[in-house]
């Protein structure tokens, strides 16, 4: 992935705090952006991924979980429509409908390495984490005959250090992700097979 270095490190305004968007409405935007099918479950799957780990893993109230799902459900939602502004113009799209600042912030924190950046709270950290290994994961599932069926662990670490798999995957940033979010490795491999593998 080439750099898209936002060169702003604020998003949003303070005064939104709470504003956020329908999932409804998210998943509008996410049909009228969003023709690639194969885009639209990566991102469906991130969100479910998102949302379970806030309730489960940070014992989110509703309001909160949303946050992280919507998040999730819209990172990508200008990766297809506008592949030179990918980021850029989901941010600015927020911004206009006034949504809470935490979410924008987390969408532009999710690549690090891409966007300039750094992600600074759980969400924005988890986002980091699971988008690197969703993606991965479901690249693992779909090879398998049986599909997430019996996916393990130990296989998807084995597909993480063949580099000729997946290679456009940066072992690199998952390993960072993975190192700024204090997560096991493991654990979140685990997690991730768990909730993403109903997502259709």
């Amino acid at each position: 992935m080439s750099s898209h270095n936002l060169n702003r490190s604020t998003f949003g305004n303070p005064k939104n705090a709470g504003n956020l968007i329908s999932i409804e409405d998210a998943h509008q935007l996410l049909n009228d952006w969003v023709s690639n099918e194969r885009l639209r479950l990566h991102m469906k799957q991130v969100a479910a991924v998102m949302k379970a780990w806030a309730i489960e893993k940070e014992s989110a109230d509703g309001q909160t979980a949303l946050k992280w799902e919507l998040a999730g459900l819209l990172h990508d939602a200008d990766w297809e429509k506008y592949p030179d502004d990918h980021c850029r113009i989901i941010i600015e799209e927020l911004e206009k409908r006034n949504i809470d600042q935490d979410v924008i912030h987390c969408i532009a924190s999710h690549g690090p390495n891409y966007f300039g950046v750094e992600p600074i709270t759980k969400i924005d950290k988890m986002i980091y984490a699971i988008d690197e290994l969703s993606g991965f994961i479901h690249a693992a599932a779909l090879i398998r005959p049986t599909r997430y069926e019996g996916l393990e662990v130990k296989s998807v670490l084995k597909r993480l250090k063949t580099p000729s798999f997946a290679a456009q995957v940066s072992r690199d940033d998952i390993s960072d992700a993975v190192s700024r979010a204090k997560v096991s490795l493991e654990d979140l491999i685990q997690f991730i097979i768990d909730h993403q593998k109903e997502i259709s």
